[in-house]
């Protein structure tokens, strides 16, 4: 399998490049422009937890990106060495988004949410850092 990865620093002014390579590397294997688009905001989500929970007193922290291409598929790493949190326990109290009110919406964890909306499968791994796991599965091709 071959594996594109991209390592960037823990700030905003990078995720463009985080995107673009998205772009390109989704486009290859026949994405559509829709499923395309879905990625682009739940990577960015998963890149923008990173930069704000990642190591943000050192100003140092950095992001890893891989892009991990499969017959059917496209899985994208997002990875950090913050302290990460628990993502089971918020998984478990997040409630339905439909029928409710932007004010009554948590703060923190709607990210979570996008990404599971947008991605076919999402997991977080909080042992070291935090690690965001996205995988989108080829709907129609495209291409050949």
């Amino acid at each position: 399998m071959n594996v594109i990865r991209l390592q960037i620093p823990a700030a905003a002014e990078y995720l463009d490049i985080v995107r673009l390579s998205l772009f390109g590397v989704a486009t290859k294997l026949g994405f559509s422009y829709e499923d395309i688009e879905d990625m682009k905001v739940a990577v960015s989500e998963a890149c923008n937890n990173a930069v704000l929970h990642g190591e943000p007193q050192s100003g140092s922290g950095q992001i890893e990106i891989s892009y991990e291409p499969g017959n059917d598929r496209l899985t994208v790493k997002v990875k950090d060495d913050g302290t990460g949190f628990n993502y089971q326990e918020r998984d478990e109290h997040t409630v339905p988004l439909s029928g409710a009110s932007p004010s009554e919406l948590e703060s923190g964890g709607l990210g979570i949410y996008l990404m599971q909306a947008l991605m076919d499968e999402v997991t977080v791994n909080t042992d070291r850092g935090t690690e965001v796991t996205l995988v989108k599965y080829v709907q129609n091709k495209t291409m050949d």
